[in-house]
């Protein structure tokens, strides 16, 4: 396909891609400048097809074809972003944003709102979008979105995830268009990406400019291109979105760098554990190909580049570059020594150059829109946004892209719309297994790579879990290093032994029996992982524990020296039992008992009829059912 052709392309379908943004449209402007009366834009990202998002195209499709509706266009798009509100359908021109989609709630929007001269089903709307007189507001501007800056998202739940052309319109393919076609040199695209200031947003932060350059100046003909969608974090999805939204910014982005560096070859090299990103991968690699713009003679420029996919098998140690190598080679992911480093020597023994899936989507706008403008977003050191998988105890759990610098207590409280049930923000977990927490009198820190290194936590990929009065800074540090030691590959002692000893005297003092010295122990030995662990997996498992340790010390002595769990987590550390005062013998604690730890007493309380209950320490295993289902609050955990 010629330069001339995807211009045509571009042109004929940005206008389509353009009313989609465009909120406050009157319907009859739709229909000319798209051949469509209306869009109906519905997830196809994986959070809502697990809420049967998919059921909802197809009833939405039949439906409209029983009631003859066919000047109505249906997309499936990639992630919108707020995914506690899916199965999400957005109506175009009103931009009606629909939430918790049902197959019956489908008919309604059909019959009273898709039909001519229909109008919007309010109460089927996310409530963000409808003000108290009734009136609708674009969602665009509502607390969750207003405050955030689509790059890297910048197409997710805009166009069509599996059509080339969509993304043609929406921009992809502009900046290799650019590269090829307008004399830029592989220096120029280096100089570029180094004056964005971009950073590596895997975890590392390492300036990308620096690593293509590294690259680049390495000696040989044969050199290697690598995506990092090997998204192992619990609670992350930035990455998986990315592919299932836009996958084509990848592709071009990675071709960009191969001419950057003089590689002819990419791996995406991702986890299996994403079917619906593996799939619209596929179909992209197809669809570029057959467009010219993957393999020989790319746009006519003599530029030969391809890219094929490697599946992971779900190993977090495979998200450390040297290990994901590895793996591509056909051997078990464990990583190797550096030096040297992967852009000497990478894959196959050649330089290589590794980033991640939300590294490569800042490509295209960096290239077509210019360094600087990319530059002047975000904080001195830390340029352009970030995406965070923002989850845990928070109202709007979903994808959000913020500004480098956006304070820990904007995202939480404008965007993610506070914590449920009125209970107190106590940390912020940042970096998923290799970051740290950061606790509520933070709350107010610029969230950036290096802001957050000194309050002992990290960017890591994106993960951001909220955590409220209700959670135990032992029992979450335990947590972590639960997922780390079974994930250690056990190349290394400092990490293969280490994690597991770590665990042991935290699973010690959450079951009540630490002893003085124990924090001293886990400390010692945590510094001793960070200094001598081969990879990044062993050198940062200890961060979940020393952050606690430095902001929550207190429940760590608390639970070695009272033996109490402020948050009544630990269930070795509890104690429940029934005020007698209060109980009116009603014995829905005693019927719900697994153990028959329950057992009634002679004592009446005055103005009761029936006599009290009572638990027996020896036999209660400390699972909360009487608690649970104790009407009268007589019950209690201490």
């Amino acid at each position: 396909m010629t330069v001339q052709e995807l211009d045509a392309i571009r042109q004929s379908k940005k206008q389509l891609i353009d009313v989609r943004r465009i909120v406050k449209e009157e319907a009859e402007k739709l229909a000319p400048l798209t051949g469509y009366r209306k869009q109906v834009l519905v997830c196809g990202g994986t959070g809502c097809t697990s809420s049967h998002s998919m059921q909802v195209i197809e009833h939405l499709e039949k439906t409209m074809k029983e009631e003859g509706i066919d000047d109505i266009l249906v997309v499936k798009t990639g992630c919108f972003g707020l995914c506690a509100l899916g199965p999400i359908m957005i109506v175009y021109p009103e931009g009606a944003f629909y939430a918790q989609m049902t197959p019956e709630h489908v008919e309604t929007v059909v019959h009273k709102h898709l039909v001519k001269g229909g109008e919007v089903v309010k109460e089927l709307l996310y409530q963000g979008t409808v003000h108290e007189d009734g009136s609708i507001i674009p969602f665009a501007e509502t607390p969750f979105y207003k405050k955030q800056m689509r790059i890297a998202l910048r197409n997710c739940g805009v166009i069509a995830a599996e059509d080339i052309d969509e993304a043609i319109a929406a921009g992809d393919y502009a900046a290799i268009e650019k590269v090829l076609t307008t004399g830029m040199t592989p220096d120029d695209v280096i100089k570029e990406v180094l004056d964005s200031g971009l950073r590596g947003r895997g975890g590392a932060g390492f300036p990308t400019g620096r690593k293509w350059s590294f690259a680049k100046a390495s000696a040989g003909d044969v050199k290697y291109v690598c995506c990092n969608a090997d998204e192992g974090d619990p609670g992350a999805f930035m990455d998986r979105s990315v592919l299932e939204g836009d996958p084509h910014c990848v592709l071009e982005a990675m071709t960009i760098a191969g001419y950057a560096i003089g590689a002819h070859q990419g791996y995406i090299y991702v986890r299996a554990e994403y079917p619906v990103a593996v799939q619209r991968l596929n179909i992209a690699l197809k669809q570029a190909r057959a467009y010219g713009l993957l393999g020989k003679n790319i746009l006519g420029s003599g530029f030969d580049f391809d890219i094929d996919i490697r599946l992971g098998a779900g190993a977090f140690v495979c998200g450390e570059e040297t290990a994901l190598m590895t793996s591509i080679e056909g051997h078990r992911g464990e990583p190797r020594p550096r030096p040297p480093f992967p852009a000497v020597k990478g894959l196959f023994g050649k330089p290589t150059i590794l980033n991640n899936v939300e590294t490569w989507a800042n490509i295209n706008p960096i290239i077509t829109k210019g360094a600087k403008w990319y530059a002047s977003i975000g904080t001195e050191r830390s340029k352009g946004t970030k995406v965070f998988a923002l989850g845990g105890k928070i109202t709007n759990v979903g994808l959000v892209e913020v500004p480098m610098g956006t304070t820990l207590r904007d995202i939480i409280y404008e965007i993610g719309g506070g914590i449920p049930n009125g209970k107190k923000f106590k940390a912020a977990q940042t970096g998923g297994p290799s970051g740290g927490c950061i606790p509520a009198s933070l709350i107010d820190t610029p969230i950036d790579f290096d802001n957050l290194v000194a309050i002992g936590s990290m960017m890591g990929s994106g993960g951001l879990i909220v955590l409220d009065e209700d959670t135990c800074m032992v029992d979450i540090s335990k947590f972590y290093l639960e997922f780390t030691a079974d994930e250690s590959c056990g190349k290394c002692t400092p990490c293969r032994i280490g994690t597991r000893r770590l665990l042991d005297m935290l699973t010690k003092i959450t079951e009540g029996k630490g002893e003085d010295g124990d924090i001293e122990k886990i400390e010692a030995l945590a510094e001793h992982m960070k200094s001598s662990s081969l990879c990044a997996l062993g050198q940062s498992a200890p961060n979940p524990v020393l952050s606690t340790l430095h902001h929550f010390r207190k429940e760590y002595e608390d639970h070695i020296k009272e033996h109490h769990c402020e948050a009544g987590v630990c269930k070795a550390l509890l104690n429940f039992s029934i005020d007698k005062e209060k109980c009116i013998g009603c014995g829905m604690c005693a019927k719900n008992c697994p153990v028959s730890a329950i057992t009634r007493t002679d004592y009446i309380a005055p103005g009761h009829k029936l006599a009290s209950f009572e638990i027996d320490p020896a036999k209660c295993i400390k699972c909360g059912v009487c608690q649970s289902n104790c009407k009268f609050k007589a019950v209690e955990r201490k």
